[in-house]
């Protein structure tokens, strides 16, 4: 099998994708998973795919992880596997997109608006 590219976005985060045959070993911007990403609930989300199919130990993931913060990363990750999953096996995606694994989350930070302090804030009013 050659190899298959991806990419995941959440937020301001990017992750670029490389996924080829091996032993299910995960490296993110040259580090292995447990050392960038400490948290076990990060490190969950992202074999989720993987461990929805079965396939942990089938496949190993090269990451390029850019932007965001940890949690975005994380999330960005599990859609860029999800989408190199359904690239090898097409038939997966119905499963993957159950589970809501396919699905690019759109909510970003709103942009500041002039004459206001943050995006909603106003600043106080007076009356006089």
């Amino acid at each position: 099998m050659e190899t298959v590219n991806a990419v995941g976005r959440r937020k301001a985060a990017v992750a670029r994708v490389i996924l080829k045959e091996g032993t299910g070993v995960i490296t993110i911007n040259k580090r292995p998973l447990d050392v960038y990403f400490p948290s076990s609930i990060l490190q969950y989300i992202v074999k989720q795919p993987l461990n929805t199919l079965d396939c942990a130990e089938k496949y190993d993931v090269n990451v390029n992880l850019d932007g965001g913060g940890y949690k975005g990363q994380a999330e960005a990750l599990r859609l860029g596997i999800a989408r190199a999953l359904v690239k090898i096996n097409p038939e997966d995606k119905t499963v993957l997109r159950k589970q809501g694994f396919m699905t690019r989350d759109p909510r970003t930070v709103e942009r500041k608006k002039p004459g206001q302090p943050k995006a909603r804030k106003r600043f106080q009013f007076s009356k006089r």
